[in-house]
């Protein structure tokens, strides 16, 4: 046990926290900084060849570029694709016109339609919008952010058509993203049921909200909570969020509609103009829909689709002596998400021209977030090559012993708290994970599990989730503010985790 190794191994991570919360660097920066300290240490301190150090940065540029930067580009650019051709202001009146008790709008808004931003698109839209929209509808700025940063934090793992998830899948070496998914649906299971009564108390002040709510409230959670298991099981991390949230919409929505609004908690609802017709919300959710039909029948529950396209991929060794990279170039999510763009955008009647511009402004808009991948990857695959992760793992092992568990959230947790991305905690954590199940002979599916599980916690409280929040309703400076609103419920969450983490690794561990 070397207490400086461990310290040195940490200065790229370290560092990426000094330069985003001290120097206030925006992220891409910060990310950059930390790859370039991390190759200097690689090279001077664990005298990695320059060769392997070269080729771990273009190997996690590689996994950076295909899938995660496509998926990220190609899920951004539908939903902006959507909003300009009209169909989002339909799916908010969708939305709207289910209830006027601001407790049932609160689980539709932020928690149904929440969960479903994040499984399409990610990245703070799943923040941003809601929170727009509840403010849209008369409910107080503040308020509306402080609902939509919790709704936002569990759904995370499977945000941007499971990326978070698949990515450390693939960081840690797991053949796919079925079992991790699986055990990480049930881990986040109790949290998935719990969050939406902690919704509906924060909008009610209180348990005394809960009075007439606990059906629709319980039911909201659990038809989230099944789905996202069936499907982890069965197909993988790509559609959990997606299936599972339009699920709980569909119920919540079903019993919002039987529901008699309490006078109490009933606010005036924008005039609604005409009624939706089944072919406007068909068009409007047109895009979405091809992406639920295109991922589903390419995916492993249709075996022999899922095989025939399974040729089109290349595996590729960058390190001797390495795991070789698997590069699909036609079945991977971010290809059909766009052909799904195209097809939604004809039926849309979307000219060319704006599909054009809007595309063009996407990757404008994702620059930031792309050369975060980019950098975050190359730092995390050279800290894995030349054995900075192991050495970081083998001193937390060492201190913890059998108790690392109970901490492994706070790991996944402080990755998004920095980076405001499951995906960058995936990355940068996963390894440490995977290393301390095989020291502890703990079940590695149940311990890598748990990075995503503390994401939750952190994404909550991330500085970036606050600023996009606070972005989308004309609020910026209220940083503070906002965070001393939020910090009770990440860290209550966190906690909540640390004992599922421990006790879950007693019987399965």
């Amino acid at each position: 046990m070397n207490f400086l190794n461990f310290i040195l191994a940490l200065v790229p991570i370290i560092w990426l926290i000094i330069a985003m919360m001290v120097l206030k660097w925006t992220t891409w920066k910060a990310a950059l900084g930390s790859a370039v300290i991390a190759a200097v240490e690689a090279l001077l301190i664990w005298h990695t060849p320059v060769s392997v150090i070269g080729l771990s940065a273009l190997e996690g540029i590689c996994m950076a570029l295909w899938p995660i930067v496509l998926v990220i580009v190609s899920a951004v650019f539908t939903y902006n694709l959507v909003c300009r051709s009209g169909g989002m202001d339909v799916i908010k009146r969708l939305l709207t016109s289910l209830s006027s008790d601001k407790r049932v709008i609160v689980l539709l808004v932020a928690w149904c339609f929440g969960g479903f931003m994040e499984g399409m698109a990610g990245f703070g839209t799943a923040i941003a919008i809601p929170a727009g929209m509840l403010v849209g509808m008369g409910f107080p700025a503040l308020f509306s952010c402080l609902i939509c940063l919790v709704a936002n934090g569990n759904p995370t793992p499977w945000g941007s058509i499971g990326i978070p998830t698949v990515t450390l899948a693939n960081v840690v070496g797991f053949e796919n993203s079925i079992s991790l998914s699986t055990m990480q649906a049930i881990q986040t299971a109790f949290f998935m049921i719990l969050t939406p009564v902690i919704l509906v108390m924060i909008t009610g002040k209180g348990i005394k909200a809960m009075k007439g709510m606990w059906g629709i409230t319980l039911a909201s959670g659990i038809s989230m909570v099944i789905p996202m298991i069936l499907v982890s099981y069965f197909v993988g991390a790509e559609l959990v969020m997606v299936i599972a949230s339009v699920c709980s919409l569909l119920i919540t929505g079903f019993m919002a509609k039987r529901m008699k609004p309490n006078p109490e908690y009933e606010m005036e609802m924008p005039e609604q103009t005409g009624k939706l017709g089944l072919k406007e919300i068909a068009v409007a959710c047109a895009p979405f829909l091809f992406i639920f039909v295109f991922l589903l029948g390419t995916s492993k529950l249709v075996m022999p689709i899922n095989t025939y396209l399974d040729q089109f991929s290349s595996s590729i060794t960058f390190v001797e002596g390495q795991s070789p990279v698997k590069f699909a170039w036609i079945n991977t999510p971010g290809v059909w998400i766009f052909l799904s763009a195209i097809l939604g955008a004809w039926i849309q009647k979307v000219p060319v021209s704006v599909f054009m511009e809007v595309l063009k402004a996407t990757i404008k808009q994702m620059s930031g977030s792309i050369y975060v991948m980019l950098s975050v990857l190359s730092c995390a695959k050279i800290m894995i090559y030349s054995g900075m992760i192991a050495e970081i793992a083998a001193f937390i092992i060492a201190v913890t012993g059998s108790i690392y568990p109970f901490f492994a959230p706070w790991l996944g947790c402080l990755g998004t708290f920095v980076t405001g991305s499951g995906t960058s905690s995936s990355v940068l954590f996963g390894q440490v994970q995977l290393n301390a199940a095989t020291a502890l002979n703990m079940d590695p599916y149940w311990i890598v599990g748990l990075n995503s599980l503390g994401v939750g916690a952190g994404k909550m409280m991330s500085p970036q989730s606050l600023s996009i929040a606070l972005s989308a309703v004309d609020k910026q400076g209220e940083d503070s503010k906002l965070l001393k609103m939020v910090l009770p419920y990440g860290i209550g969450y966190l906690a909540l985790m640390s004992i599922v983490a421990i006790a879950g690794s007693m019987i399965i561990g």
